[in-house]
């Protein structure tokens, strides 16, 4: 019985299986809950992860098989948290060796301030923010402030080696290395460039066609 059983059942077997194994090894996809990179990627959104841009990774596990690609200033990662193990998504700030520090918000590498566009005001659920433009390394990036919101705007950081700083592009609501501080190389999960799909939970999850199989800066 338990043979018949399994020569029906193999192929789908066979096929979950390598479904997860293509999942946790070589690319995945993660829904978006918080408001953390707004206004790059934003709640409801689906993106896609790249689980070989930087490493292979042993499924399943945090061992490093294989390295190759350095992750580069700018690129948007996924990680997961020093301080919890929670899955993130954040934006690579400060590389190995890097100093990185904040003064009233403004973000500076090495003492060199990170070119930043004029800002322009707009509406959030949590009060009036600021956007504007940050320019990290080849990457120009959407970036936002919320003025009245409490957070960690002042502090230096002195990121060790192997280790990289990250940052929410909503940079007053984002739970960060400005908190957890930086993230080892080994705890990246793979890199994010586009967006699979988008539903808005404000109306019932209807998707927003607009931003399906947009690329992410």
């Amino acid at each position: 019985m338990i043979r018949s059983w399994w020569r029906e059942q193999r192929g789908v077997l066979l096929f979950l299986a390598l479904f997860g194994l293509f999942r946790t090894a070589v690319a995945d996809w993660n829904p978006v809950p918080t408001a953390s990179m707004r206004p790059t990627v934003i709640e409801g959104d689906v993106v896609l992860v790249n689980r070989l841009a930087y490493q292979l990774k042993l499924p399943l596990s945090d061992v490093v098989l294989a390295q190759w690609q350095e992750p580069a200033r700018g690129d948007i990662v996924t990680f997961g948290s020093p301080a919890d193990g929670t899955r993130l998504l954040k934006r690579v700030v400060g590389l190995p060796g890097d100093r990185v520090t904040l003064r009233a918000g403004r973000l500076s590498i090495n003492d060199v301030p990170v070119p930043l566009s004029e800002p322009e005001w707009a509406e959030e659920a949590l009060g009036p923010a600021l956007r504007g433009f940050e320019q990290l390394g080849a990457r120009r990036h959407a970036l936002q402030a919320l003025p009245a919101v409490p957070a960690r705007r002042d502090g230096e950081w002195q990121v060790p080696p192997g280790h990289y700083f990250m940052l929410g592009d909503n940079r007053d609501n984002s739970h960060d290395s400005r908190y957890f501080g930086p993230v080892p190389r080994a705890l990246l999960i793979g890199r994010v460039s586009r967006l699979l799909a988008s539903f808005d939970p404000e109306r019932h999850y209807l998707p927003r066609l607009a931003r399906l199989g947009q690329a992410l800066e």
